[in-house]
């Protein structure tokens, strides 16, 4: 897969990274692991500066990345059950691809409300340093898709046009070969959540605005979904109800009818925030010291 931008052409090396023996490192995995590494480095600073303990977010990691995991396969696997239904053992071989952000981000939040009613920790301070860090992870893990020759948009000549290779294009465009890169615009829009989060963040710290907990992931639900919702109507791998794609003719894209929801329930729980005058997070005894 090759990238076309205006200064230069990027041209995909494929997913496998490197092979040794049966041993095979996927640039797909690579980025995962960088995403969860910074997330956490950030998620842990973020913390400090609410008195969150950055053993308390450590222990957290494992279980919010298997939850994720589980959680996206078994979205992605219930959206597609008639790809399964006669070989269901195949929903197990995650390996071979197949899972959601949706049914990654409904996972991390289920184990995240348990493990803060087994800590006893307030589930609203915690979620809110976690979510600068699911942006920024969600804007290195999309890169995968570049690896991987997916998740890309409708045919385009526009200057930063994708090249897919011919195996990997639907059958409707085999005789298209450039594309929209919908996996950049959406690594593009999570960056731009991210440092609007951090800035919230910020400006909070400081006193400049009154960020009740809970707050910041409402705003981030909001953020994300917005920029999903246009999205996802490029691609070109939606997750369908009720129709097939690329277009879910006669049903519906379940992505942006989920950002939509999304959207109602940040809007919904902000309103409840600030309604409701909830207390303002202690800063803690870091508060001056600086943001990434």
């Amino acid at each position: 897969m090759t990238l076309s931008l205006p200064w230069a052409v990027f041209s995909s090396p494929g997913p496998l990274l490197f092979q040794l023996g049966p041993f095979a490192l996927r640039w797909y995995g690579l980025l995962i692991a960088l995403a969860v590494f910074v997330g956490l480095l950030l998620a842990t600073r973020l913390g400090r500066r609410r008195g969150i303990e950055p053993a308390l977010i450590a222990d957290l990691l494992p279980l919010l990345v298997a939850g994720a995991v589980i959680g996206a396969r078994i979205y992605y696997v219930a959206l597609e059950w008639r790809q399964y239904r006669s070989h269901w053992i195949d929903a197990l071989a995650i390996w071979r691809g197949g899972i959601a952000i949706h049914g990654a981000l409904l996972g991390g939040l289920l184990v995240t409300v348990v493990y803060c009613r087994w800590r006893r920790q307030s589930v609203w301070m915690l979620l809110d340093v976690l979510v600068p860090a699911v942006a920024l992870g969600q804007s290195i893990g999309r890169w995968g898709n570049f690896f991987n020759s997916e998740a890309f948009g409708l045919p385009t000549d526009l200057p930063w046009k994708l090249t897919i290779p011919v195996q990997n294009r639907p059958i409707q465009f085999v005789d298209s070969e450039t594309f929209h890169p919908t996996f950049l615009y959406e690594s593009i829009w999570n960056l731009g959540v991210c440092v609007l989060l951090l800035s919230l963040f910020r400006a909070a710290s400081r006193g400049r605005i009154q960020l009740p907990s809970g707050a910041l992931s409402c705003i981030y639900l909001m953020a994300y979904s917005s920029g999903r919702l246009w999205i996802e109507a490029l691609r070109l791998d939606p997750l369908c109800l009720l129709s097939q794609p690329p277009f879910c003719e006669g049903g519906l894209r379940m992505a942006q009818l989920v950002s939509l929801l999304l959207i109602a329930l940040g809007s919904l729980g902000l309103w409840w925030l600030y309604g409701q005058r909830r207390p303002l997070p202690d800063p803690g005894a870091n508060a001056a010291s600086s943001l990434p």
